[in-house]
């Protein structure tokens, strides 16, 4: 992965292909394409696109292998999640961020280190947040 990457802010459709990915490892566009066809009634060339949108925007890379181009995500799970649990957490639900990387730790959505790298992402988002306030 790709530490030094800022904090993304994905789209809904972003991070379902992120999901897919994640899950899966790398994947060509047919095999994310036909998994994402229960959610999004899209064409192949969308899923496509889509696809080498997020390659511009630096979540995923695209490596050829046997002729084939085959993409991987160049962020971790809780770095795209981040965004995601700020606005859940500070919007939604109006708790600390805390308390919602607790409900991940029960769930076993994400596994003990993803655990401690979600929360070091929050603190220091947390930190950015309070020194531009």
């Amino acid at each position: 992965m790709t530490e030094n990457l800022p904090l993304p802010d994905l789209t809904k459709t972003e991070f379902n292909i992120l999901r897919i990915i994640w899950k899966n490892g790398r994947l060509s566009v047919r095999e994310v394409h036909d998994r994402i066809t229960a959610t999004y009634d899209w064409a192949y060339s969308t899923t496509k696109t889509m696809m080498d949108r997020m390659v511009q925007k630096q979540f995923l890379m695209r490596e050829k292998f046997h002729g084939v181009f085959l993409y991987r995500a160049l962020i971790s799970r809780p770095k795209g999640l981040v965004r995601f649990i700020q606005f859940f957490a500070d919007r939604i639900l109006e708790i600390d961020h805390g308390e919602v990387v607790a409900l991940f730790s029960r769930s076993n959505a994400l596994d003990a280190e993803e655990i401690k790298e979600l929360e070091g992402l929050l603190e220091d988002a947390k930190e950015n947040q309070n020194d531009t306030s």
